[in-house]
């Protein structure tokens, strides 16, 4: 059998949820989505994700019409059709059907679309031994022109590094901003452990403000690890002892060489590994 997907206040079988051609999220990425973890039942930071959903949707002057309650009820009644405990959440909002034109007002209504499916962003034996990533040359969008803090459907930017990076063989791309300062990858946030202290560039450096970037940094703090938000130099990553990466998909995975040179002993570290576990336990047991 295949998904039920939730489409505009109904479910229905994946192969019957379809959206209209004039559909301006696919004419010129306009919308909001968000992906969000379901473990054992539970949805993870739920609220979290849904303000900022709202949020970004704000952003971009489109209303959302429903509320963030009845949001998280199509949610949980999604991944009940689907019977999953354990599931990625693919929440998307378009700006809806319109013109061939620009024009969000020609736009009748915003249509929400809500997957649950499982995924594996990497392999378990790249938790293991550590991911290798490049920086690309594609820079982060500066956020005058589209802020990255906006999780929007216009995702060229984040694709154009990841292409570079599959290119070039790495497991993750290394988004520089305009400055030349480290931003984050292509789809996750990413930290450095330096003389014990956990770094990660500030949400000026031109970020998406990562949900998982936030528990974590909360985790460690719990840890009694010292947390600071600075910017950073790709030399800044180079001397590193530890580097991994945070995501609603990836978690944390750890990083163990970005543009072939080596960080720290070239395994995950063991800062990297309590934070991993210690998440693992939030995310399993609540």
């Amino acid at each position: 059998m295949g998904l039920k997907i939730y489409l505009n206040g109904q479910i229905v079988p994946q192969e019957e949820a379809k959206i209209s051609v004039f559909d301006h999220g696919l004419l010129y990425g306009d919308g909001v989505f968000e992906g969000i973890r379901a473990y054992n039942g539970k949805i993870f930071t739920l609220q979290e994700h849904l303000d900022r959903l709202y949020a970004s949707a704000g952003a971009i002057s489109l209303t959302i019409p429903i509320s963030k309650a009845e949001m998280g009820e199509a949610i949980k009644n999604t991944m009940a059709a689907n019977n999953l405990t354990n599931s990625y959440i693919r929440l998307v909002v378009t700006r809806g059907v319109g013109k061939l034109g620009l024009d969000p007002n020609k736009c009748a209504r915003p249509q929400i679309i809500i997957i649950t499916d499982t995924i594996e962003l990497y392999s378990k034996a790249l938790y293991e031994k550590g991911l290798d990533i490049v920086t690309v040359t594609t820079i982060r969008n500066h956020f005058s022109a589209l802020d990255p803090k906006i999780k929007s459907l216009n995702y060229l930017n984040n694709i154009l590094a990841k292409i570079e990076s599959i290119r070039a063989g790495a497991g993750e791309a290394l988004m520089l901003n305009k400055d030349g300062y480290v931003a984050e990858c292509a789809g996750d946030n990413i930290f450095i452990v330096k003389d014990n202290a956990l770094i990660t560039p500030p949400a000026s450096a031109g970020i998406l403000i990562g949900i998982t970037r936030n528990v974590v940094m909360k985790l460690a703090a719990e840890m009694g690890i010292a947390v600071k938000e600075e910017l950073m130099t790709r030399c800044d990553l180079y001397i590193a002892d530890e580097c991994f990466l945070t995501g609603t998909a990836a978690e944390i995975i750890p990083v163990v060489t970005i543009d072939t040179r080596v960080i720290g002993t070239g395994k995950p570290g063991k800062i990297t590994q309590a934070l991993l576990k210690k998440y693992r336990d939030l995310t399993v047991h609540g």
